[in-house]
């Protein structure tokens, strides 16, 4: 898919999945809703993009919207994909020094295929069904939409969590109850926020 850009990547995998998960598309008011747009109006300009590039067909009722016949293959090809433990200071996520080990994934596990996977620490995203020590499977990306779950780096340390972003202001949320564990906030005019990518799904280690 390498004629998308990052944020129309994210949209068709985000129909991909409530189409594997509902059993239908999601209705533009939905998809505006996910990905903080203004309208159904701008979730109906992506969509027509998407079906321009020939990824999606698309009608004009509320969820007419269907992928196209190789978003709805299974392929049985696998891939290797790289696991990152932790984060070097000053390197990039897939620098040599962060490499724990690589994971053979079938090619139609994820979609989009994933970048890395992340040797996840602690229990901060556990009410999500991330625990310490699972794989997070990760699509490489710098930029991310409110809601989703993503891998950020603040001070040369990978932490995932949700993002929530109003203007200039940056919340990283955990998904646990305990009080314990607080949001991360970040004023973007005075501390730098790296992302890395957004969450994909998640390999749970057995327990």
């Amino acid at each position: 898919m390498n004629d998308l850009t990052p944020r129309q990547a994210q949209v068709l995998e985000y129909i991909r999945k409530h189409v594997a998960e509902h059993g239908g598309a999601p209705t533009r008011a939905e998809i505006a809703r996910a990905f903080g747009l203004r309208s159904a109006n701008s979730a109906e300009q992506y969509l027509r993009t998407l079906a321009e590039k020939g990824h999606l067909e698309v009608t004009g009722q509320a969820r007419g919207i269907r992928l196209a016949e190789r978003h709805r293959e299974r392929r049985s090809e696998s891939l290797r994909v790289p696991v990152i433990g932790r984060v070097a200071a000053g390197m990039p996520i897939l620098a040599v020094e962060n490499l724990d080990d690589y994971r053979d994934l079938a090619a139609d596990l994820f979609e989009p295929t994933p970048d890395f996977l992340l040797r996840v620490k602690g229990q901060s995203m556990r009410d999500a069904g991330i625990l310490d020590g699972d794989l997070l499977a990760v699509r490489r990306a710098q930029n991310a939409s409110n809601g989703q779950i993503i891998v950020a780096r603040i001070n040369d340390e990978a932490t995932v969590k949700r993002f929530r972003r109003d203007g200039h202001i940056v919340k990283l949320i955990p998904e646990n109850s305990d009080p314990a564990y607080q949001p991360i906030v970040i004023d973007l005019r005075e501390q730098e926020l790296t992302i890395e990518g957004y969450a994909l799904g998640v390999i749970g280690v057995r327990r």
